[in-house]
């Protein structure tokens, strides 16, 4: 083929690009091959995606009461206090979310609407809804709203977020500082991402798309117009954007979508019942690893899917279904993300040896039964305005506890309760109350009704570590 015809076929194959990009895009990805192909528009991307990225509104109402310290005009004059009898202070925040479903699901996370008692989403088109919060999942920071429009809504379509690859071209669609809605573009900088301290399936998309206040909850859209990550957070020193932003994978979303469309209040997740760690560089040649990766079994509980499997203490899992994993919280996300029916396959390293084990993916039993105890804000104990549950695998995987542990846990803390200023935290146990051992909440409510006591001398067990404690009766 001489120069001339060489010109001519490029500029044929030239033309086709930029006159059909999508068409093109949409049967594989294609690298550019010139200046003038990456000026390309995002645009029809842009349209594609827009209409289903939406503003989310939370507002927290409290009631705050007057106190006597007002009384005295100097003090009132000097703090600025109110003047009346009392006022009431509204909170908003204000981040980003993603329509879902045509019936008016809607994803976003759930730092965006934590602790709200009014939700409102506001559309592309400046038009206003009332939503219901239908799930909260704190450990995977998501949440799913539902609103009630008289026609359907336009979704967008999730990707498989496991076929994206390092350089992939990526939009973030949200709404920052409140500014209204706004697109930026970048690529993914890094993928399964964890270590961030985000929440606790730690496993995101790293990108270099512009993420600011505001843009939670929004939209990392791929060229195919398909969403891959649920914009979360950035690396920031200042507060604003410096190229490190962090998405919860599509795949994930998809979890938190199905529990929600199937009725739950909460998200339903496989039960494993090991312990797992990291495996450090020193341990690596100890256990016959080319490499430090993988999650080490430190601990199994007994009658667990892990248990049952096969899987002993010191064996190394190196694969979830055939994809590799390179630490516990990289296991967490594909195990979790597996549903619960069926079967796993494990790649396990033991002894230097490659061996399978099939696991079951099952939910963690509720036994013993959670029989609650709500204690009143005012109450005359030091656990006013707890929640206290028993402790079983189900409520362990609830409260992101070990699942081996026994005895009593405080589920739920009220704010500005009686416990929350003596310094109790939500997953603490009980261990036991001037002297008796608690394993139930029977025998804690036995142990708190003795009578009045000049001193209540309590054990708790707080991230493995006992804590005693002394308070004044």
């Amino acid at each position: 083929m001489n120069f001339e015809v060489k010109s001519v076929f490029k500029a044929v194959c030239l033309s086709l690009i930029i006159l059909k990009p999508t068409s093109l895009y949409s049967q594989e990805k294609y690298i550019p091959q010139s200046s003038t192909e990456i000026k390309l528009s995002f645009a029809p991307v842009v349209k594609k995606t827009a209409t289903a990225v939406v503003n989310v509104y939370g507002a927290r109402r409290e009631i705050r009461g007057r106190t006597n310290l007002f009384d005295d005009p100097v003090f009132r004059e000097f703090f600025g206090g109110p003047q009346g009898g009392g006022r009431e202070r509204v909170q908003q925040s204000v981040g980003s979310g993603v329509i879902v479903a045509a019936e008016g699901i809607i994803i976003t996370n759930h730092h965006v609407i934590e602790g709200m008692t009014e939700v409102k989403v506001a559309l592309a088109d400046k038009r206003e809804f009332d939503a219901e919060i239908v799930l909260r999942d704190p450990r995977t920071d998501l949440a799913v709203l539902k609103i009630k429009s008289a026609e359907k809504l336009t979704p967008i379509e999730l990707s498989d977020s496991d076929t994206l690859e390092i350089g992939d071209i990526v939009l973030a669609i949200g709404n920052p500082f409140g500014v209204g809605q706004t697109v930026t573009q970048g690529i993914v900088s890094a993928l399964a991402r964890t270590q961030v301290g985000i929440s606790d399936y730690q496993f995101f998309i790293q990108t270099d798309a512009a993420i600011n206040p505001g843009n939670s909850g929004g939209a990392l859209v791929d060229m195919q117009g398909k969403l891959v990550g649920i914009n979360t957070a950035i690396f920031s020193r200042s507060g604003g954007n410096q190229g490190i932003g962090f998405a919860i994978p599509a795949n994930m979303v998809k979890v938190i979508i199905q529990s929600a469309k199937g009725g739950n209040i909460s998200v339903k997740r496989p039960w494993f019942g090991a312990r797992l760690q990291s495996v450090t560089s020193d341990m690596a040649e100890g256990l016959n690893l080319a490499r430090p990766a993988g999650a080490l079994v430190a601990s199994v509980v007994e009658d667990s899917p892990a248990a049952d499997s096969g899987l002993r203490r010191g064996d190394v899992i190196i694969s979830v279904d055939n994809i590799e994993v390179d630490d516990p919280d990289s296991f967490g996300y594909r195990f979790s993300t597996k549903g619960i029916s069926g079967q796993a396959l494990l790649g396990i390293s033991r002894g230097g040896k490659k061996i399978l084990l099939p696991v079951s993916l099952k939910l963690a039993p509720e036994i013993p039964a959670r029989d609650l105890i709500k204690f009143k804000g005012d109450s005359t104990t030091p656990f006013g305005g707890t929640s206290i549950l028993n402790l079983s695998p189900a409520v362990a995987e609830e409260l992101s506890l070990s699942t081996d542990q026994k005895g009593v846990v405080i589920a739920d803390i009220e704010a500005g309760s009686v416990s929350e200023q003596l310094g109790f935290q939500k997953g603490d146990i009980i261990v036991a109350i001037n002297g008796a051992n608690i394993g139930s909440t029977s025998e804690m409510n036995t142990a708190l009704k003795r009578g009045r006591v000049q001193f209540w001398r309590i054990a708790i067990n707080r991230a493995g570590q006992i804590i005693n404690t002394v308070f004044g009766g």
